[in-house]
């Protein structure tokens, strides 16, 4: 549904996506702000390689949303026909701002660091990375506007609309590719098919191209050993695509499919998700090089998570669903602080073999009142997401979407 009501004019916002964002963002903050990282549910950790957690969901979920969210804007708001001038304006307007946004947020790290938080990379001071979350959604949004505006289609009113045919074929191009690409071609002093840390083709060209002093300093085989990976890294932006592009798909379908659209979203999802699992044996299930694998099943959970939202939105629970709306309203920005907040928590504000910091504070304060040490990290996270929440309110209240 369109809106809130019946009614509502066309360029209302679609309920759906708002909630379906707002969840992925909200379990993003959660993820990244424990009271401890020692004490963290395994469910809310990445997988180490090969496999996949919740945690590993939810970021290919928010891209879906943006997906969504080019469906139902291309020919309207983001108008490829109206003024070519000004589209292509507003599209690297809206990349360029989420670049410089995620290395202005990246930077945050070492700006910490010069007061004395605890490095943890190889090094013993914070680099610079160069990729990040919000590097990579300008990538794929660029890329899933480039295939929508080349193949685009008319409507009977005039009006640019997506081509999914030609999207789905985009999808098989990337995901084969992709497959390809890691399979047959050769890695100097690895060979070709290497899926290891090490050895794969993303991770070598990161290396050549940002170094390892600017990638992601978790990105390694041992604890704090040398970084030889980037989860947001370049290569692997051609199979993130696929899951915006698969969020395209589905809003032409939520559009199209009239009566039917619940049971095709649904069967596209368990079809996704079936082949994801098919293929996995292959071509491993693989969130840290995203393998086509990857952007199958994820997409495929997408898919199911849109139908129980809409079908949540019908009950009498749909209140409950609200502060997901708020979420989803300023989705970003949401994110943004809390990335500004990890970084500021980790700065010490006393000194000694245990210097304090605000996440040490935060979590000693939740284990006096909660002894299971799990519950206690968890229940800081949601004290970060609930006071995120509170920043946020008063713009969704006066209708303030902010956007990039």
């Amino acid at each position: 549904m369109i809106g809130g009501a019946p009614g509502m004019p066309a360029k209302a916002r679609m309920i759906e996506l708002d909630v379906l964002r707002g969840f992925a963002v909200t379990v993003m903050i959660v993820v990244v702000s424990p009271g401890s990282w020692a004490y963290t549910y395994a469910q809310l950790q990445h997988a180490q390689w090969h496999g996949w957690t919740f945690a590993d969901f939810v970021f290919p979920d928010f891209l879906f949303g943006v997906g969504m969210a080019i469906g139902l804007t291309f020919g309207r708001s983001l108008d490829p026909i109206g003024n070519r001038q000004a589209f292509w304006f507003k599209v690297g307007r809206r990349v360029l701002g989420l670049v410089l946004l995620g290395l202005a947020l990246n930077y945050l790290s070492v700006i910490a660091g010069q007061f004395g938080t605890y490095s943890i990379g190889p090094h013993d001071y914070p680099t610079w990375r160069i990729p990040g979350v919000l590097q990579r959604i300008a990538g794929v949004y660029l890329i899933a506007v480039l295939v929508v505006s080349a193949t685009k289609a008319r409507s009977p009113a005039g009006a640019a609309r997506p081509r999914l045919g030609a999207v789905a074929a985009a999808i098989a191009v990337f995901l084969v590719g992709y497959w390809v690409m890691l399979t047959f071609v050769p890695v100097p002093g690895f060979g070709a098919g290497n899926l290891g840390m090490v050895g794969n083709l993303p991770a070598y060209i990161d290396r050549a191209v940002f170094g390892p002093s600017h990638m992601w300093p978790l990105g390694a085989e041992t604890w704090r050993g040398p970084v030889v990976y980037d989860p947001e890294g370049l290569l692997a932006t051609l199979p993130a695509s696929a899951n915006v592009l698969f969020g395209v798909l589905a809003i032409g379908i939520w559009q199209r499919a009239g009566k039917y659209r619940v049971l095709t979203l649904a069967g596209i999802g368990l079809l996704l998700i079936a082949s994801a699992l098919l293929l996995d044996p292959v071509f491993p299930i693989n969130k840290k090089i995203w393998t086509s694998s990857f952007a199958l099943l994820t997409s495929g959970l997408s898919f199911l998570a849109l139908v129980v939202v809409s079908a949540l939105l019908r009950t009498r629970i749909r209140p409950l669903l609200w502060p997901l709306r708020v979420f989803g309203g300023n989705a970003i920005l949401a994110f943004s602080i809390s990335i500004a907040l990890s970084a500021l928590a980790g700065i010490p504000f006393s000194f000694g073999n245990q210097p304090e910091t605000l996440q040490s504070l935060g979590f000693a304060v939740a284990s006096h009142v909660i002894s299971a040490p799990y519950i206690a990290s968890l229940a800081c996270a949601l004290a970060v997401v609930t006071f995120i929440f509170l920043l946020i309110l008063p713009l969704h209240r006066k209708g303030i979407h902010l956007r990039l």
